[in-house]
């Protein structure tokens, strides 16, 4: 989940390349509905904390009232300290390694 066209298609290549099954969303309300339809096929989910119209983290409480132990990570610019245990933080820029490092360990951690 990113608002940023060019960066959500990169992420997509990169984490298809990786093996992961990805479902893009470019909006808070298009990944909150994609997730309620059925919430047990998402394993993670990637998100920028800065979103229109609610906080990456405000979505992902709303998908964790489906999905409590969902795993997370929230990506931003600025400092930020996740309000889950579930939820790692990655400050904007990082590389491509960090990401699969990352979600290499939240899903380990599940």
């Amino acid at each position: 989940m990113d608002d940023e066209p060019g960066l959500l298609e990169l992420l997509q290549k990169y984490l298809e390349r990786l093996g992961y099954d990805v479902d893009a969303c470019s909006t808070a309300e298009d990944a909150l509905a994609r997730f309620d339809t059925d919430p047990m096929r998402y394993a993670l989910v990637l998100t920028d904390l800065s979103l229109p119209g609610i906080s990456g983290e405000e979505m992902l409480g709303r998908m964790r009232v489906r999905s409590p132990r969902l795993a997370a990570i929230v990506s931003s610019g600025y400092p930020h300290v996740p309000q889950s245990k579930h939820t790692g933080f990655l400050q904007k820029p990082y590389v491509p390694k960090m990401l699969a490092e990352m979600i290499e360990k939240k899903l380990a951690s599940k």
